[in-house]
Parts: C-alpha cells; structure tokens; sequence
C-alpha cells in the first residue's frame, strides 16, 4: 500500500491573503491506534477517512510484521461490492494467529509503535516490542504503559533494547483491574484500553485521557463488540469479553484537530478568509478561546469552520494542558503566530522537556524568542525574514512552513519528512489556498 513520498524541502514565499475551501482529512493520532485494534479481532477491517501520510504507511509495515496486511480500495476493486468500502478506504486482514515481535527499524520510526503492546498481550499473551522512537522532542518514557499492563496481569523485562512482555496462566488471559494513571497520557489510556477488552473481568482506569482521539478508538472498539462506558471522561470502565469481531460496516476516522489548527493558523498569519470543511470546534473550544483573542475570527458554517483574520495579530498567554486545555502539537504553531504579533507573549510548556527545540529555527527568521526551561517569551516582531531552516518534528516544520507565509524573501525548510509522517499533500492544500509553497 505504499504511497510515492514527497521531496525533503518546502520553498514558500509571502503571498496574497488566504482564501478558499480546505479539507483536513483523518486524525492521524486517531487512526494509528485504530489500525493497532484490528489486532484484536481476526478478520477484515475497514477504515475510512485515513489519511495518505508516511506515519500511516510506518504503521501498516508495523502490522504486516506481525501478520496482518494493509491495503487501499481503489475504484473497481471487488471489496468495494463486499464490505461497502469506498474507495480509499483502509482495509486491514488479520490472521488467526499473530506473531509477536515488532522489528525495531520500524518502531524507531514510529513512538505509536507501542501501541501493539496492549493488543499483543491480549490477543496472543505475549509480545515483544523495541522502546518507542519518533519525533525528537524530549522523552517519552512508557513507564505508565508498563505499570498499566502489570496491573492486568503482564510482566515484563527489558532483553537487548526490547521490551519483553507475557501474560502466565492456563488459558493466559490478562485481567482486569483498577488503574490510576501518574498522568492522563493518550497513548498510555489507548494502549490500556485495547488491552482490558479481552481482559477477564472488569477494568476501571482512572485519570484516563479525554481527547475525541481516545473516545473515537473506544467508538471502533465497540462496533467489534467491546463493553466500553466512560469514553471522553476521565474515568472508564471497561467490561472483558471473550472475543470481538471486526466491526459489521467501516468506521470513518474523526477529523485531525491539530490539522484544522494548522489551517487557522495559516489564515491568521497570512490574512484572509478560509473555510475548513470538516473541522470539528468542539475539539478545539481552548484553542478557538486563544485564537479569538489573537485577532483571528472564527464560526460554525454549514460549510465548515469559517476563519477570518484581516489585521494585525495581538499577543497572549498559552499554557499547553492534558485536554481540554491547549494541546502540546498546537504549541509551535501557536509560537509562530506570536512571533509577528503585537505585543508580548508567554508560552509554557506543562507536558513534554524539549519541545522548544525549533525556537532557534524561528530565531534565524528573525524571531524575538528567549526561552529558560518550560517557558518562552515572544516578542513580537512586524516581519520574519526567509532563511534555510531545518523541521526538528511534524508540527514544528509545519510550523516553520507557515512562518514562511510572513517571511521577506524565500524560506527553505529541509528535512520534510517529518512533515509528511503527519501532513497530506500540505504543500498542495497551501496552494490551494492561495498561498506560494512548494515542494522540492
């Protein structure tokens, strides 16, 4: 199912005010955990609304490692006729019996890798999984994934980099438990969450992460026959049964918030007036708060979320927050903005040691950035100015991208990938818009 991957730099150049329509597609923190709960029901599963992204192709060679396979509807294919799939549409084929090792030249590439470890141990009572890689902005240590799992009835050992994990018993079956998370970690509550379906008995995880990504992974989990309440609170309860079954028609991936928040973000940068067609406000109340008083105006259409910014953007105060609050991927975008606002701004960054990696990136470009622990000042400044500057992550190089919008000059981002583990065709939906970004 592999796509053609996109060059490794974005030329952009300041343009004319934004306009038009733009689709944001498949939230990519949704669907990566939706593609690791086909693990727990032999069978096929299809997926709509998935996103052509390089995190999603690292996802499905993560699966097909352990035995599933992963493919793409196209016009005229049979499954179409079958499943009621669309074309586009993901179709994951899983196996009776999955292998249980994950090869670390796939999970270095990708943190949600660890993800695996919950359907592994339920599904096949044992697992073996590489520590977690990913973008580079400060650790993420999987301890609160690991305490989870042991209290269901797991134990692990770290052999040669890998993490070893088995479920002991006759039939070995996790079982359910009370859990009380450290933090409310996405990850750690998805990862939980695909284990104690099969667990015996009831599962209560308290201080459980409530982003709409967790609820639309308890959503899918239910159409196979999970016994889920709770989802989108911070407590939920979980009752194990026996087995599931792949959900009886496809399952459409929520919209990408951090996505549509891009978007704004363009808009407020650049000027002008853009509808984001499927973007969902009620995911994004305390960016939407920020967002407003930063100058850039926003309303619910028929049409979509409409977003206007006709003048200059005005400096605030953002703390990012486990959700509802702010976000740690809208952070970079949201630094972005202030650096060309009126005003003095303060960022602080509450989840994640290293996250202000891309301020020296700004700095080139002329921003006004100090930073001293988890804490920015932002200065605002009228113009950035284009420079060569490398993207350290997905959101950040997209961020960069987006500074370039307000840039004298031409601005060179290396390193795209990153862009395009979590961004389709960014370039293009730029343009789109209006806006000069090119790929090369």
């Amino acid at each position: 199912m592999s796509e053609a991957v996109p060059g490794d730099r974005f030329l952009v150049s300041p343009g004319a005010p934004l306009e038009g329509t733009v689709h944001v597609g498949g939230a990519k923190n949704s669907v990566l955990k939706l593609m690791a709960a086909c693990m727990l029901a032999e069978g096929r599963h299809v997926i709509s609304g998935v996103p052509h992204i390089a995190d999603v192709e690292i996802m499905a060679e993560v699966l097909a490692s352990l035995g599933l396979s992963c493919r793409r509807v196209h016009d005229g294919d049979p499954e179409v006729a079958r499943s009621g799939a669309e074309p586009g549409d993901l179709v994951i084929d899983t196996p009776g019996r999955l292998s249980t090792h994950t090869p670390y030249e796939l999970a270095e590439r990708l943190r949600a890798s660890v993800v695996v470890l919950g359907p592994l141990l339920a599904r096949a009572a044992e697992a073996s999984v590489p520590l977690p890689g990913g973008d580079d902005f400060g650790s993420r240590p999987i301890d609160l994934h690991l305490h989870g799992l042991s209290l269901l009835g797991a134990e692990f050992a770290t052999v040669h980099g890998n993490i070893e994990g088995h479920v002991s018993g006759h039939p070995a079956r996790l079982v359910g438990s009370r859990i009380v998370l450290e933090y409310p970690s996405h990850t750690a509550t998805d990862n939980l969450l695909m284990a104690a379906v099969l667990a015996k008995g009831t599962t209560v995880i308290e201080n459980a992460a409530r982003e709409p990504e967790v609820a639309d992974l308890a959503a899918f989990l239910s159409q196979m026959g999970a016994r889920i309440t709770g989802a989108g609170t911070s407590h939920l309860v979980v009752e194990g049964v026996e087995e599931l079954q792949p959900a009886p028609r496809a399952h459409r991936v929520i919209p990408d918030r951090v996505v549509a928040a891009t978007f704004l973000s363009a808009v407020g940068l650049a000027g002008g007036e853009i509808v984001i067609e499927d973007a969902r406000p009620e995911h994004m109340d305390m960016l939407l708060r920020k967002m407003t008083a930063m100058g850039v105006e926003t309303s619910h259409t028929p049409e979509g979320l409409r977003a206007v910014s006709n003048g200059p953007l005005h400096s605030v105060d953002v703390a990012t927050l486990p959700y509802p609050g702010v976000a740690t991927d809208y952070k970079p975008l949201v630094v972005t903005m202030l650096s060309v606002a009126d005003g003095v701004g303060i960022v602080s960054e509450n989840l994640f040691s290293g996250r202000f990696r891309y301020v020296d990136e700004l700095r080139r470009m002329g921003a006004d950035i100090g930073t001293e622990g988890h804490h920015a000042v932002v200065r605002g400044v009228q113009r950035l100015q284009g420079a060569p500057v490398r993207a350290p992550d997905i959101r950040a190089g997209a961020a960069l991208v987006l500074a370039g919008l307000v840039a004298e000059g031409e601005t060179v981002v290396s390193e795209a990938g990153h862009v395009h583990r979590g961004y389709e065709n960014f370039a293009g939906k730029l343009r789109s818009l209006g806006a000069d970004v090119r790929v090369v």
